[in-house]
This record gives structure tokens, sequence and C-alpha cells, in this order.
């Protein structure tokens, strides 16, 4: 049997003293689509980052493709939170796209053709390749987010970590975005990670509830009590069965 694409066993984490993760649990398959959902400050960002290795456990495992964080990681696409990107800083395109080769190239502190290459593929999976001159400034919100998982995209993964990619997106955008990532599902296992519950169930296959601690559903059976559970008060839910099949729902925070 092959390893799975995330094991995390019996694993807690705490900043300064303050218990963040307890006692996690969690499995991941080759070919999953996953939700990590919850509150602020339930753990959610944290539980990335110990999958990325850039947090260590303070006791417990994590294990991506069977190896240690730090050694599975080329084989990882990352799409951070957009408020940690400077959108106003002169790069174009092309240059934040050329940030997902980092680690990747040569080594000698520059860009080769290989990596141009995987970038230039990358653009144009996200059918944004004619505006790889453009300066990342002067794009729309939709347009950065294409940029932005393109970046991700250019390391060619196969596990694909997203933290709150839809956030301040309208609708109309973030439907376009699950779109893509529900064809790139058909090459990569990917883990979504939302504040909330904004996300499209019919593509996604599970929910990982995370409030320190964490449980993980089907995304049918994910329910009104579960939600006011996770939450700790009442949200409201929205129906999207228009979107998806007889089976589908999603919620959303009010």
């Amino acid at each position: 049997m092959p390893d799975p694409v995330i094991r995390l066993q019996d694993v807690s984490f705490s900043y300064n003293g303050l218990p963040v993760l307890e006692d996690v649990n969690l499995t991941v398959e080759e070919g999953d689509f996953v939700s990590v959902v919850g509150p602020n400050a339930g753990g959610k960002t944290t539980l990335l980052k110990l999958i990325l290795g850039l947090l260590r456990p303070a006791q417990g495992s994590v294990r991506v493709f069977g190896l240690s964080p730090a050694k599975a990681r080329p084989r990882i696409g990352y799409m951070s939170q957009q408020t940690t990107f400077d959108y106003l800083f002169p790069v174009s395109v092309l240059d934040v796209v050329l940030m997902g080769r980092l680690g990747h190239g040569s080594g000698l502190g520059f860009y080769g053709r290989a990596d141009r290459e995987a970038a230039g593929q990358a653009l144009r999976r996200m059918e944004m390749e004619p505006l790889a001159s453009r300066p990342f400034s002067q794009l729309s919100g939709g347009q950065r987010q294409r940029v932005l998982l393109a970046r991700a995209l250019a390391s060619d993964p196969d596990l694909l970590l997203l933290d709150e990619p839809t956030a301040n997106v309208d609708a109309a955008i973030e439907t376009e975005l699950f779109e893509i990532l529900n064809e790139l599902n058909r090459h990569m296992t990917i883990m979504l990670v939302t504040h909330d519950l904004g996300f499209v169930s019919c593509y996604v296959r599970s929910v990982v509830c995370v409030n320190r601690r964490l449980a993980v559903h089907p995304t049918s059976s994910i329910t009104g009590e579960m939600i006011h559970e996770l939450y700790g008060g009442n949200v409201q839910m929205v129906r999207h069965d228009h979107r998806c099949s007889e089976e589908g729902h999603s919620w959303r925070t009010s």
C-alpha cells in the first residue's frame, strides 16, 4: 500500500504555552480534495504550517508522502493568504510566478531556462500568459488569485495547499477559482483552508473541522448541529444545489 499523502498522528502544538492543536490525527489520501474549516484562531493555518514543515509539533508526528515535511516540500505547491503579499511591490506577473521555482532550479541565485518554461506553463494553465509582463499591482482581484495559484503550480506539485484563496473576492471569482481547482484535482491532491464555510461542496470530498481538536466528515454529512458546535453559535446556511448534484450543499457563515 502506498503511503498517504498526509498523515498526522497524535499531533499537538502550542504558541508560548497556549494550546492551539491537541491530539490531532489526520490522513489524506492521494486524489482527495479536502476543505479545512473552523473559527478564527482555531488552528487552521497552524495545521497547514505543520504540513509544510514551517512549524514542528510539540508532540506527535507529521509525514507527507511518507517523508518528513522538509524532505517532501519539493512536491508541495503552496498558496498563502493574499494578505501576506504586498501588491504594490514592483514585480511583473512572470516575476511572481517564478517565485514558485525557488528551491527547484540550479541553486546559483538566478532562474534558468527550465524555471522560465515551468512558469510559462503554469501561466498558460491559468490562462494568464498574455499578461506575463504586466505589473502585478495592475491586475484585478481575480487575476491576482490566478497568478498566485500559477506560482503554486510552477513547481509541478503533487500536493496543493491553499490558505484562504477566496478571501476578499466576490462570489463569481470564488466560483471560477473552484472550477479551476476542480480541474487541478484530476492531477493532484488539494487541501484548502478557509476562514468560513463558503466552499462548494460538490467539489470538496471531505471537511476537516478544526477548533483546537480536529474532526473529519464527508461533505454530505455536515449538519447545522456540527456547524453550531464548531463555531460556538448559529451561522447562516446557504444551499448551492443549483451548482451541484442532488447531494451537493455548501454553507457560508453570515
